[in-house]
């Protein structure tokens, strides 16, 4: 996936929240390869990241509540201070990550 789509992507999903789904568009991002990706503060509550590659990714400080990560590739990514409260992380592969002040 382009820079340029995502950042589109990620604009439509904050205006999704920012106005209680009446514009914007929720973060589909299903299977869409992003290791190495910076997201870090990126916020994707609610998103749907089913089977995405985030290994080598950095999602410090993202906040990740409510998202579907099920059966995600997410080693060796940075989740410090992230938010997954609420996320399905069923199947997902955390082998090597770094949670220090995650909150699950």
């Amino acid at each position: 996936m382009q820079a340029k789509d995502l950042k589109s992507i990620l604009e439509a999903h904050a205006l999704f929240l920012d106005t209680s789904g009446r514009r914007g568009k929720i973060a589909n991002l299903r299977w869409v390869n992003l290791s190495g990706a910076d997201l870090s503060g990126a916020n994707l509550s609610g998103a749907n990241l089913r089977g995405v590659n985030l290994s080598g990714a950095d999602l410090s400080g993202a906040n990740l509540s409510g998202a579907n990560l099920r059966g995600a590739d997410l080693r060796w990514t940075d989740l410090n201070g992230a938010d997954l409260s609420r996320a399905n992380l069923s199947g997902a592969d955390l082998s090597y990550t770094s949670t220090v002040g995650t909150k699950f």
